[in-house]
């Protein structure tokens, strides 16, 4: 009997957790580990801090969804991991040993790389967490209340700029909707070379449909910029430029969380776990990683460092493979391992429009720089497209699906989409130190 352990219940965690307990047999144990009480579908979370969607229709309550799918649930905080022993160690002093460990942890915020970022002691607000959510909602009524400057972007280092999109474009909407448009400024600061480029170069009409669409709400862009400071009413860029700002809600870079980082052995400097391509560490191949815990290297040179955008799909993609080579390891399926495409979809809402994102896959060829395609298409039925997939993925978290046979078809059918693929040669890893 093997005992599985899944650490983080998120976008990448709660699904992996239900495929495993889907494929394998009742005498293994499967865990859920997470700090958090509730599962909170993150890519909602622009819409709870502008005030359109209360955060309780993005959040669900683990423990009785984990009772239901035969998961073992346990609530608190990781603060040890041990590789060599296979130990975890607890908030609440409980100790955890492991045969498979996952780690789908999500991201910590690097908010300390810039004086005055973040809203733990900053002057900048956050989208990133559901507590962050809400207290930038919180200070988005005060700004309806006394509208002013608006700064809305993406910290150096970043390598998630699609919120930042959102959330700018439907402050416009909003703003205009309540006749306070000629009120306010609204200006986006990014470390991208261009806007639209979102961490992924080359994306067909990315950056003309994005430009455009800003350009149109006079939405000013300033791109290949440097935040470098920020205070209670000012925000400084490399540049020596000073931008005043009533509300700022900059997306930070991210790094490993605490435990990731204190491990020696473990991940990068800054916390980001290598993986071989069927997400094993490379020195212990009985953890496996997804997600943003996952080190991507960013193949283009920019001016101003980014990040590798690691997509909600992608992170789903990576947690079917990781749940299929566990159960191949295990002999419960006579099957080749698999390792994700990391071919993504994103849907950017945007008021009464939107944008759908296609980059297959995010990583190009590393012989040829290509990819099979790359586009952007723009239209009001995006926005229609997000809400729906977010009915729908919230209804399969409550259901214990991760990734039904129709949506990994659908996917296919409409988009040209994979998730996974096998690897023939490979029936089982093989890691020498």
């Amino acid at each position: 009997m093997a005992h599985i352990v899944v650490i983080g219940a998120g976008l990448g965690g709660l699904p992996t957790a239900y495929e495993l307990r889907h494929l394998l047999p009742p005498q293994h144990t499967v865990t859920l580990i997470s700090d958090q009480p509730k599962f909170t579908f993150i890519p909602g979370l622009v819409r709870v801090a502008l005030d359109i969607t209360p955060i309780d229709h993005f959040q669900l309550e683990l423990a009785p969804l984990a009772q239901r799918q035969g998961l073992e649930f346990i609530h608190s905080r990781v603060t040890a991991f041990e590789p060599r022993s296979r130990c975890i160690t607890l908030e609440n002093e409980q100790t955890v040993h492991y045969d498979y460990a996952v780690i789908a942890t999500g991201p910590g915020f690097a908010f300390d790389r810039v004086p005055g970022l973040g809203p733990h002691g900053g002057y900048t607000h956050s989208i990133c967490s559901a507590p962050h959510a809400l207290e930038a909602r919180t200070a988005w009524l005060n700004f309806l209340e006394r509208p002013g400057h608006l700064v809305v972007g993406a910290a150096p280092g970043a390598g998630c700029f699609g919120p930042a999109y959102e959330f700018v474009l439907m402050a416009d909407w909003i703003l205009r909707q309540r006749g306070l448009r000629d009120k306010a400024t609204l200006t986006l600061v990014t470390p991208e070379p261009y806007v639209g480029h979102l961490g992924v170069s080359g994306v067909k009409n990315a950056q003309r449909l994005t430009e455009k669409l800003l350009r149109q709400h006079q939405i000013e862009i300033i791109d290949n910029a440097e935040i470098t400071s920020v205070s209670p009413a000012h925000m400084t860029l490399d540049n020596g430029r000073t931008l005043p700002q009533t509300y700022a809600m900059i997306l930070p870079a991210f790094r490993g969380v605490q435990f990731i980082l204190d491990t020696p052995g473990l991940a990068t400097e800054k916390g980001f776990i290598p993986v071989l391509p069927t997400q094993q560490h490379a020195q212990f191949p009985e953890i496996y990683a997804i997600g943003v815990s996952v080190s991507l290297t960013q193949p283009e040179k920019t001016r101003i460092p980014i990040g590798m955008p690691k997509s909600g799909q992608m992170t789903e993609a990576m947690g079917m493979a990781v749940a299929h080579n566990i159960a191949v390891e295990l002999g419960v399926l006579p099957a080749p391992l698999q390792v994700p495409t990391l071919e993504a979809i994103c849907f950017a809402e945007f008021g009464d429009t939107g944008i759908l994102y296609v980059a297959a896959p995010v990583l190009p060829d590393p012989a040829t720089q290509q990819r099979r395609y790359a586009y952007a298409v723009q239209g009001r039925w995006v926005v229609w497209g997000k809400t729906a997939f977010e009915y729908y993925f919230m209804a399969k978290m409550r259901q214990g699906a991760a990734v039904p046979w129709f949506e990994r078809l659908g996917l296919k059918a409409l988009f040209g989409v994979d998730l996974v693929k096998p690897i023939p040669h490979l029936q089982k890893t093989i890691v020498s130190a």
